[in-house]
């Protein structure tokens, strides 16, 4: 296609993971897609590394690989999670979360960020049914109903029947199309990098929310001469994290190692630092007339549950599905009954994990008296709920290869939630 036709099926507006994977989704159904992003071809191509690693579900898993994208992930960059600890200040207790009954070894994988963007990429943005429109910013927005129009800042003016908004949680287009959404700022800087470390991990992933911070390790898959190697996120309020930030890496190093309490030996700074505020959003819909949101346009998450990547990738999933669906009958592809059905589905897969990871953060992030006495409560109570802690590993393990008798395949109603 050439920037004069102006005529798709679909427009995606974002070409982050959300957006790459809904148009990889409806090119292979034979739709023609337009997928507009601010970056540069290059930037998307070969994505910098960006210090966030993704703890995938075995469904996210099996998406990726129906995309085409799992095979262009090297095996060295795919970390094993074998098992998940929640703990809390100087607590010995812990909640454990591990695969529950089946025969995987393993709750979920661990893929860097940078290398999933750069596998999309590469599996979806030279498909022949897709018009990439790189360093292209999105203007305007108006829909109709028969139609919806986006404008270029180059002047270009492109249609479709449907236009899909995928550009972050702080969204534009969200905004212009007087679609309100809930943030819930929780004042913190989240600050992520690699480290390497004395002790071995034993691929058990841990969130520990000590007293005035948060500290997540990660594990990662070592090298020949940096056999233990964690993914590290501390999360810390503004200030404290932009002097951490500061620090030289052997300044860096000693701190972390310090406040971990030398659990993993000594550790060394082996990559780049990255900080992100840390803000979850919740839109108020996730579609208008001709317009639909996915990714962290619909859903921006509160890392510390791990499914913010993934509720993206499932949404975009059951969008097309829906839109196939809708083909298949006969039907118009961005009617408003497809668009709500999209939105139903996806509220129910989202909104209870959403809300729920929200109070935990805000509990186990709450340092007063009531707050610690309660939320160590809640983990000595969960060590004696077994059946608790196999329902929350089974957001993890969707998708996963089951024992007798099979488990149900995945269907776009399923929850995908930790």
């Amino acid at each position: 296609m050439t920037a004069s036709a102006t005529d798709y099926d679909v427009i995606i507006i974002g070409a982050g993971p959300a957006g790459l994977s809904l148009a990889g989704s409806l090119a292979a159904q034979g739709r023609s897609v337009a997928l507009v992003e601010k970056l540069p071809r290059e930037a998307l191509e070969s994505p910098e590394f960006d210090g966030r690693d993704i703890a995938l579900t075995h469904r996210s898993v099996e998406l990726l690989r129906e995309l085409g994208a799992w095979a262009h992930i090297p095996p060295a960059d795919i970390s094993p999670m074998g098992e998940a600890r929640v703990r809390n200040g100087n607590s010995t207790h812990s909640l454990r979360f591990q695969p529950p009954g089946t025969q995987s070894e393993f709750l979920g994988q661990l893929v860097p960020n940078h290398m999933i963007r750069r596998a999309l990429f590469a599996a979806t943005a030279d498909h022949p049914n897709i018009h990439l429109l790189a360093n292209t910013a999105a203007t305007g927005i108006v829909t109709g109903p028969d139609s919806a129009s986006l404008s270029l800042a180059n002047g270009t003016q492109l249609t479709a029947r449907l236009i899909v908004a995928a550009d972050t949680r702080f969204s534009e287009m969200r905004r212009r199309m007087g679609i309100t959404a809930k943030m819930q700022d929780f004042g913190k800087t989240m600050l992520v990098c690699r480290m390497a470390h004395e002790q071995p991990h034993n691929n058990i992933a841990t969130e520990w929310f000590g007293f005035g911070q948060t500290i997540a390790i990660l594990p990662l898959n070592g090298t020949e001469s940096q056999p233990n190697m964690c993914s590290l996120v501390v999360t810390l309020p503004a200030r404290p994290g932009e002097a951490l930030m500061a620090l030289t890496p052997e300044a860096f190093a000693t701190e972390i190692t310090e406040r971990y309490q030398h659990q993993l030996g000594a550790m060394q700074l082996v990559s780049t630092r990255h900080a992100y505020p840390l803000v979850a959003v919740y839109a108020g819909r996730f579609a208008g007339e001709r317009f639909a949101l996915v990714g962290d346009a619909a859903v921006g998450m509160h890392p510390v549950t791990a499914h913010g990547f993934n509720f993206g990738l499932s949404g975009q999933h059951i969008l097309a599905t829906l839109i196939a669906e809708a083909s298949a009958a006969g039907q118009d592809i961005g009617a408003p009954n497809v668009l709500l059905r999209y939105e139903s589905r996806h509220s129910r897969a989202t909104l209870p994990l959403y809300l729920a990871t929200n109070a935990t953060a805000l509990l186990y992030t709450d340092d007063r008296p009531p707050a610690r006495a309660l939320r160590g409560a809640v983990i000595r109570a969960g060590e004696h709920l077994p059946l608790v802690r196999r329902m929350l590993s089974s957001g993890l393990m969707k998708g996963a290869p089951a024992r007798s008798p099979p488990r149900a395949r995945f269907s776009p109603h399923a929850k995908t939630q930790l």
